[in-house]
């Protein structure tokens, strides 16, 4: 009688098999047992034989773990999301037996050893190279045990009874195979992507042609994000999203795990149609929500998110529908990516090019006004100056002026007028020096010269000032930073740890107050209220921005104060106990917003504008002699392509290497890393260690120590 309950679950890992049984009896409600065994027994013929066997032996010896729920977490270099994420997910373990799994995708930013020193518990799968979302996933869940397969993104946060209350909802209802949660961005805002429909050709059309947003009510326009659903309560939906993936492991077992042909995005759109057609149904589940940072991979409005996820979507579509439907589909995707890159190429235009091109336009009108001007008034003969020349020497004028405008800063915000004029100036004895050095037949007139220095500053002057007036922040004078209204909520200990964090970073705090998060007679000279006068605190002192410390406040709560303080333009975030950063995002197409200790990032515009042309220069003398320095690099082709990938923007000599880093200002890709400078192998955390060292305090004279000392490596 009990072997006949006993289920099969196999799978191959690696030269192993796990094999998984579930016990279902009217006493066990769905427990799993957990074995491995080796190859030359899973090719036993008389496995169906052994395996009971082996089964009832485990259970009664207690040879395996049981575990209610397997939480799975895909991780690639963003390790501060990893540790807030990991820290909720542990605190909402306690009613539950759960196993937590954390699939690194060759990580550089240290995440595989902060996670392995803070949280012990934690099963670690590391790649070697990033496979992407859905294989990453594949490897956890092959080797999970739990009843239940919870896929996690690690820019969220979820509250103490979040996997309580899924689970209960999953057993009361024996047809839910797949679960999803709603979701809140980092200022409490309810994030749609919670809930989808299925992107047929007909919603794909609404949703991309706008007819989903301007008719978000409409049950037929608002099916991409059923929009015409109540946010706050349950409902069977078609789409899950991968952020928040609930599984039912014997529905994976019937319909397969996550497509591989997916490497990110489309991979939970297509998983989640599979387990409809299994049999099962998705849902929404509204009584818990969390935290999803969003966009910790990519920005959603970026042409590089477009292209890869439409194409997952006519991945999909070439996969499950019919061959007409598949090609309108498919032509509808493609037609989204080329508008979109469209609209972001002009709209990039706009933003960086629109103002230099009018300045451009003047500067040049100005000069040809003044040529004439002066031909009349003093050299009393038009066209006393040839046409050929001037029409050559105006706009390198021009150019030369706009360059040495922008390397003094005159481009910067805020915008300075003495940067504009030492610019301006500059450029002025640059052209002066070149001037000198032409043949006398190209020399035509200094006085031109000295009259379009005084009306290109003067062009500058105007044109800002009446920019200025005209409210265009972006050339304000003086940009007027918004003093920060701060509260920390936590205990006294975490105030006065996080305040100290708070002054060592570049944070400009106006006002600063402790809210304890309990009324134990707090005598604390900061003190300002308890936890449940937040509101009122908020509006009293005007605060702006909220800091939670995870370690005294729950993220129950956190979330709750984030929903009911939405409307009031807070800013929130959430520092990790024992944690050097405090996290927080405040919009929906941002990764999150990271308080570190700041010194001279290599991230302010000054820095990055000194490394681009330090790149450029040094790429320039490297080709000059690339005959002669060719002959001690290791990788002799690459060292050739590294120079012009360098010379024209793509790479940089110096930075944090191949792989992004989320917690660092954001560089280019480079060639060499501070590592490079070493004489010895350094482990991962003295790498860190230098890449943090570098952003911080950046310094020309680093990158070229560096390139010195790795001249043979200029080619990896």
């Amino acid at each position: 009688m009990i072997l006949s309950r006993l289920e099969r679950e196999t799978y191959s890992l690696e030269g192993y098999c796990s094999i998984q049984l579930s016990y279902r009896t009217s006493n066990f409600k769905g427990t799993n047992l957990t074995k491995e065994f080796k190859p030359s027994i899973y090719k036993d013929p008389k496995l169906s034989v052994k395996l009971p066997i082996y089964s009832l032996i485990w259970y009664f010896r207690g040879f395996y773990r049981v575990y209610d729920l397997s939480v799975i977490i895909v991780n690639y270099n963003v390790k501060h999301f990893v540790e807030q994420c990991l820290h909720s997910v542990f605190n909402s373990c306690k009613q539950l037996k759960v196993e937590v799994f954390l699939v690194d995708n060759n990580s550089v930013d240290g995440s595989v050893a902060f996670v392995k020193q803070k949280f012990p518990q934690v099963k670690i799968i590391e790649n070697k190279t990033n496979t992407g979302f859905s294989v990453a996933n594949n490897q956890a869940i092959k080797q999970s045990s739990g009843k239940y397969v919870l896929l996690l993104n690690p820019d969220t946060v979820v509250q103490e009874d979040t996997f309580e209350k899924v689970v209960k909802f999953m057993e009361e209802h024996p047809d839910a195979g797949g679960l999803g949660i709603k979701m809140v961005d980092g200022k409490g805002n309810f994030l749609p992507e919670s809930k989808r429909g299925l992107p047929t050709p007909s919603v794909a059309f609404y949703k991309i042609f706008g007819l989903s947003k301007l008719f978000s009510g409409s049950k037929k326009f608002g099916q991409y994000h059923l929009t015409y659903l109540d946010k706050d309560k349950n409902h069977q939906i078609d789409v899950l999203s991968g952020a928040f993936m609930l599984l039912r492991k014997e529905a994976l077992n019937k319909v397969g795990l996550l497509d591989e042909t997916f490497f990110m995005y489309g991979e939970d759109i297509d998983l989640s149609y599979r387990i409809t057609l299994g049999g099962y149904k998705n849902y929404y589940f509204a009584e818990s929500s969390i935290i999803h940072y969003k966009g910790e991979s990519t920005k959603k409005s970026s042409v590089n998110y477009v292209i890869v996820f439409y194409k997952a979507m006519a991945i999909f579509a070439k996969k499950h529908f019919s061959t007409g439907n598949a090609k309108l589909f498919t032509f509808l995707i493609y037609l989204a990516i080329y508008l979109r890159a469209a609209v972001a190429i002009v709209a990039r235009f706009l933003k960086q090019a629109f103002f230099p091109a009018i300045d451009f336009v003047l500067i040049l009108i100005g000069l040809y006004f003044i040529k004439d001007i002066y031909e009349s008034e003093f050299k009393f003969v038009e066209g006393f100056y040839e046409k050929k020349l001037i029409n050559v020497a105006f706009p390198a004028y021009t150019l030369i002026w706009m360059f040495f405008n922008f390397l003094s800063g005159g481009y910067d915000r805020p915008l300075k007028i003495m940067k504009m004029v030492r610019g301006v100036l500059v450029g002025t004895g640059f052209i002066l020096i070149v001037y000198s050095l032409l043949p006398e037949m190209y020399r035509f007139s200094r006085a031109l010269i000295l009259l379009g220095t005084a009306y290109v500053i003067l062009i500058y002057i105007i044109t800002r000032l009446i920019y200025h007036f005209a409210g265009l922040k972006r050339f304000a004078f003086k940009v007027e930073e918004k003093s920060k209204r701060i509260v920390i909520i936590g205990s006294e200990e975490e105030f006065d740890r996080v305040y100290g964090l708070l002054k060592e970073t570049r944070i400009k705090a106006g006002f600063v107050g402790f809210v304890s998060n309990n009324d134990n007679g707090v005598k604390h000279p900061q003190y300002i209220g308890n936890f449940n006068q937040v509101n009122e605190i908020v509006d009293i002192h005007n605060i702006n921005e909220i800091i939670f410390c995870a370690k005294n406040v729950s993220s129950q709560d956190i979330i709750e104060r984030m929903l009911t303080l939405v409307t009031k333009g807070v800013d929130f975030k959430i520092a990790p106990p024992e944690s050097l950063s405090i996290i927080g995002s405040n919009s929906i197409d941002t990764a999150g917003d990271l308080y570190v200790i700041d010194v001279n990032n290599v991230g302010k515009p000054e820095n990055k504008r000194k490394k681009r042309l330090f790149d450029l220069a040094s790429a320039s003398v490297l080709l000059l002699f690339s005959p002669v320095l060719i002959l001690v690099q290791k990788n002799k082709i690459d060292f050739l392509g590294n120079c012009f990938r360098v010379f024209f923007g793509l790479y940089s000599w110096v930075g944090y290497g191949k792989a992004p880093r989320k917690d660092l200002p954001e560089l280019k890709p480079s060639v060499l890393t501070p590592a490079n400078a070493s004489d010895m192998v350094l482990p991962d955390d003295k790498i860190n260690l230098l890449l943090l060292s570098y952003s911080k305090d950046y310094k020309v004279e680093n990158d070229i120590r560096i390139i010195l000392k790795a001249i043979k490596l200029l080619g990896n």
